[in-house]
């Protein structure tokens, strides 16, 4: 899930700041939507139609993320799309059916994507913006590290996000948090812009909305990132019920395994631990991560 949310949250804040660039200059060179920025009593800033803009600005920013999560991982990963009727290796073969297997054990009427990138990473992700439009993709790096338990028990996992309709739950969220950001973001923008001359105000606000949207968005992602682990016990609970509780356990073990090794692996790359959002055990990289740790994440599965 951790290349997932990734794409997910870089396409919205590249598409959020996008769509506030194009509004800011049709506002400064037409005049329409000036009343979203004055107006009104208190801090002369007209807040009910501000909120109302931010709204509808914040989710249109977030579905627009959702439709273009699936090209964007084909496109970022080069995510080789497996096709179940074409000419398949014995591999890829497996992958597939063990997605489509999972699948409809999962109650899904139309089976997802199946996908492999070349990369040497242990990773595997799910993504789309329905459960008929979704892609489950696997590294090779996974295929060639782990067995064929830990593999199903990693897809298991990946169908249960989809299952479970995560994507969506996540782009709501998302929705939520692109509203308070959009509105604070030009509260914040208009009030600075005040400090100075006021035929510079124009070109200081624009500037200051899109480095405060920034800013906002990343501090964000904290509480987009926090459900998101959230989820990850829930999808866990899932590929259990999926895959069976030691095939999920399994995986998960040995996700920590490659882990361990690679933190004493000094030819290891560095970059695939965190593509995994696992690794990081300080307070503040915790904030940022989509993962739970590994420890937490088998301790509660074999409670359940």
């Amino acid at each position: 899930m951790g290349k997932r949310l990734l794409f997910l949250v870089l396409t919205n804040i590249l598409v959020m700041t996008t769509i506030m660039i194009i509004w800011s200059l049709i506002t400064h060179f037409t005049g329409i939507g000036t009343t979203f920025n004055t107006g009104g009593a208190g801090l002369g800033i007209d807040l009910v139609a501000l909120a109302v803009f931010s709204l509808i600005v914040g989710f249109t920013g977030s579905f627009i993320s959702l439709a273009m999560s699936r090209w964007i991982a084909k496109k970022m990963m080069k995510v080789k799309v497996l096709d179940p009727n074409g000419s398949l290796t014995a591999e890829e073969r497996s992958v597939v059916e063990k997605v489509h297997r999972l699948s409809r054990a999962a109650g899904l009427t139309h089976m997802p994507e199946v996908g492999i990138y070349m990369s040497g990473e242990v990773n595997a992700f799910a993504t789309g913006p329905t459960k008929k439009r979704s892609l489950v993709a696997v590294s090779s790096g996974l295929l060639n590290v782990m067995d064929d338990a830990a593999v199903e028990g990693v897809i298991a996992h990946e169908v249960a996000h989809v299952a479970n309709g995560d994507m969506v739950t996540m782009t709501l969220l998302q929705g939520v948090v692109n509203t308070f950001v959009v509105f604070f973001s030009r509260i914040a923008a208009i009030l600075v812009s005040r400090l100075v001359r006021s035929e510079l105000q124009p070109i200081v606000r624009f500037a200051a909305i899109i480095i405060f949207q920034i800013l906002f968005s990343i501090l964000g992602t904290i509480v987009v990132m926090g459900f998101s682990r959230y989820r990850e016990y829930h999808a866990d609970r899932g590929g259990a019920d999926l895959a069976g509780r030691d095939k999920m356990a399994h995986a998960l073990r040995s996700l920590k395994a490659y882990v361990d090794r690679a933190k004493v692996d000094d030819r290891t790359d560095d970059s695939a631990l965190q593509t995994m959002k696992i690794s990081g055990k300080g307070s503040m990289m915790r904030l940022f991560s989509s993962h739970p740790d590994l420890d937490d994440r088998i301790a509660r599965l074999e409670q359940r």
